[in-house]
């Protein structure tokens, strides 16, 4: 968990923690979800037919004239709820709260504490839009009108399945970029250019950056706390463990200093590459603009 304090909303589409501090997120409004919506829609028709044309086929080979009316209905049942239900449920967990719509729009199914979101929020979201929201299996059109009133009425855009699970859309997207970055403490400078990284994604480091950058906005409570488990989830995806006795602030911001300057080594190296193919769109590109 990387963040464990409720949020609210700013104005009307931003997230602030409990403690006031600002998330560097935007709640999605109605109009790019239902974009987002239409996308998926699209994809499950065609995965729909997709599947009850392999049904048919697969039946009509193998069982021959024993596959009457009765088992093509019951199959187009159980290929209506795979596509329904098991579309959304898969792919936002595998890909951490993305659909093929959401991730098209740039959109992302996160915790209410803009965490990433777990298969227990994923198979709650499902099973509740099924029924309750969309695409409605209990009385369709009306459960459709409640989710978009619900949606309207809610500040932070949730429908019924968002509260069930306790979650929100928000865009990924932002133009908002990584920005201040902490130096590397001097003497974990050898310690930390061993580390293995690979467990540590952008998610996990975003939220390390975001907390080193406003932790004396925070109560001492809410910073020890936040600190503590910021620490506890970067030391079980890195190894080896910091030297002894070495504070947990000092600690995340080794390994977020480290991380940045193995980036910057890569994009140097990139750029050394493509120099060295393509010289001309390198001197392009690192040459300012020339004032008007």
């Amino acid at each position: 968990m990387v963040f464990t304090v409720a949020v609210g909303v700013a104005g009307q589409d931003r997230l602030v923690s409990g403690e006031a501090v600002e998330f560097d997120v935007r709640v999605a409004g109605v109009g790019s979800r239902v974009l987002a919506l239409m996308l998926d829609l699209v994809v499950q028709v065609v995965l729909y037919v997709l599947l009850i044309l392999t049904v048919s086929a697969s039946a009509a080979s193998i069982l021959g004239p024993a596959a009457d009316l009765a088992f093509y209905q019951g199959a187009a049942v159980v290929v209506a709820v795979t596509v329904l239900v098991g579309y959304p449920l898969t792919l936002l967990t595998l890909t951490g709260g993305r659909s093929v719509g959401k991730l098209a729009l740039g959109l992302r199914v996160v915790r209410d504490d803009a965490g990433p979101i777990q298969f227990r929020h994923a198979l709650t979201r499902t099973l509740v839009g099924a029924t309750l929201d969309w695409p409605g299996f209990v009385l369709p059109g009306l459960t459709w009108a409640v989710c978009l009133a619900t949606m309207l009425a809610n500040p932070r855009g949730k429908r019924i399945a968002d509260l069930a699970a306790g979650t929100i859309v928000i865009h990924e997207r932002t133009p908002a970029g990584w920005g201040w970055v902490p130096a590397m403490p001097p003497h974990l400078a050898d310690w930390a250019a061993l580390l293995d990284l690979t467990g540590l994604d952008d998610e996990l480091a975003l939220a390390v950056r975001h907390f080193l950058a406003r932790n004396r906005q925070l109560g001492t409570r809410a910073r020890a706390r936040l600190g503590y488990a910021l620490a506890s989830e970067v030391l079980a995806r890195t190894s080896p463990p910091p030297p002894p006795n070495v504070p947990g602030w000092l600690y995340l911001a080794a390994v977020l200093a480290e991380r940045h300057r193995r980036a910057a080594g890569r994009l140097a190296a990139a750029r050394a590459a493509t120099a060295q193919v393509w010289p001309e769109l390198v001197s392009a590109v690192e040459s300012p603009c020339p004032s008007r």
